[in-house]
């Protein structure tokens, strides 16, 4: 699966929801649950980063909730892709890209969302087939002003946003013409998982789901 083909795959996934739930999850136990609250609002595309020993079970059980897709997050290596693979996820999300990790994810047919956050970063992956970057870290980095800056030299690259995004500003991102989708962690705080509020968690993701895109 080349470069071109995942941005394709990746792409359709992002248009899914205008939002992507940033997880970190510490207990694979509560992962089903919290599949399901995520889906069932309105959000069924799922980021879970490898940062956390139950990243993988965590994966195994999201990827048997219907309607769900579930990738893997923070991923740095051909190892990570492929532990995150043979776990379940049907995409994966890297804070940058290196071509051990082209090669892998072309080997693997793991669609690849890499992360870029200057223009010549962007012009690299463009160059090696993808045009579905993630914009990281994005506040950081100047936020949705420096993202509107690359739409008019780089206008075929396509982004989803991730790093420091929130409802307060998740529209001004959401407005652009190259943001597809963003990614955030409010969605599924910390404590309402590990209360297992399930309701809370799934009201929260209605209203993302709501959010207008550009």
């Amino acid at each position: 699966m080349n470069p071109e083909i995942q941005s394709q795959k990746t792409r359709a996934l992002c248009r899914l929801a205008p939002v992507i739930p940033v997880i970190v999850i510490k207990n694979a136990e509560r992962a089903e649950g919290l599949a399901q609250a995520l889906v069932s609002g309105g959000l069924p595309v799922l980021e879970i980063t490898l940062r956390s020993d139950a990243a993988l079970d965590a994966i195994r059980a999201m990827s048997s909730v219907s309607g769900g897709h579930v990738g893997a997050g923070t991923v740095l290596t051909p190892d990570d892709a492929k532990r995150a693979k043979d776990a379940g996820a049907t995409f994966a999300v890297s804070p940058g890209l290196t071509d051990l990790l082209i090669a892998a994810c072309e080997e693997l047919e793991l669609p690849l969302l890499p992360g870029a956050a200057t223009a010549s970063e962007v012009m690299r992956a463009a160059d090696a087939g993808y045009d579905m970057l993630k914009f990281f870290p994005a506040e950081a980095i100047g936020g949705a002003p420096a993202l509107k800056s690359l739409a008019g030299p780089l206008p075929r690259i396509s982004f989803c946003p991730t790093g420091g995004i929130t409802t307060a500003n998740a529209g001004d991102y959401l407005s652009l013409p190259n943001v597809v989708c963003v990614g955030g962690s409010w969605i599924a705080t910390d404590a309402d998982v590990s209360a297992e509020n399930w309701g809370a968690i799934q009201e929260r993701a209605h209203a993302a789901s709501r959010l207008s895109r550009g």
